[in-house]
């Protein structure tokens, strides 16, 4: 059975990417759980989450 922090993923908690749907934001992954990425936007933090899957990111 697998830990739910999976150790799969390609981006870790705290490196920044960015979304192909809008490569101009820059985003911190949060957390990942289940192949899901949480990131957050470091500029507004009060801002929800924003969920992706890894092929969705760069």
């Amino acid at each position: 059975m697998k830990n739910i922090l999976e150790t799969d993923n390609k981006y870790k908690v705290g490196d920044v990417v960015y979304a192909k749907e809008a490569p101009s934001i820059k985003l911190v992954v949060r957390r990942y759980i289940r192949r899901i990425y949480y990131c957050i936007v470091p500029l507004d933090p009060k801002r929800k989450d924003l969920v992706y899957f890894e092929r969705e990111l760069l």
